[in-house]
């Protein structure tokens, strides 16, 4: 679970890896054999890293106000939905539907990643993120994450950090 090289990373990554190296910003990649009869893509994920839940974050696409926006929260709780809505200034949020999201980010359910996506989303990153120094987002596919500061994350998707997660 050692860091790739920018090099690496262009050659054979994912885009969401990709834009982190072309962005220049340290992460880590994960990877980890994913058991397709797991319950939880999130906790599947933080198991098999070892890491705590509440440090490995999962990406939600929701419809608000008929804007696709990405959500990204802890793998121990849920979305918000009148919470995300409320932070990027909408009235009503509902999940958007699986096959639109994946169409939309160019990742399958249970690999989208916040980063690289083939449309830019508007972001909301719960601020449970602040309290961690690094936290694990998909690289965009399954079994396979990325640590990476909240910050750089933020950065990188232009996103509004609220709180948008129940524990």
């Amino acid at each position: 679970m050692a860091k790739k090289s920018k090099k690496q990373q262009q050659s054979g990554g994912t885009p969401a890896t990709v834009a982190l190296s072309t962005a220049g910003v340290d992460f880590t990649v994960h990877a980890y054999d994913h058991d397709p009869a797991h319950p939880s893509y999130g906790e599947e994920a933080a198991e098999a890293m070892g890491v705590s839940p509440d440090r490995v974050f999962k990406t939600l696409v929701a419809d608000v106000d008929g804007t696709l926006t990405v959500a990204v929260v802890p793998v121990s709780g849920s979305l918000d939905l009148k919470a995300l809505a409320a932070a990027v200034g909408g009235k009503r949020a509902t999940m958007a539907d699986p096959t639109l999201a994946e169409g939309t980010t160019g990742y399958v359910r249970g690999g989208i990643s916040p980063l690289g996506q083939r449309k830019k989303l508007p972001t909301v990153l719960d601020g449970s993120v602040e309290t961690h120094e690094t936290i694990c987002v998909s690289a965009g596919r399954r079994g396979l994450e990325v640590e990476v500061s909240p910050g750089d994350l933020a950065k990188l998707t232009e996103a509004v950090l609220a709180p948008i997660g129940r524990g």
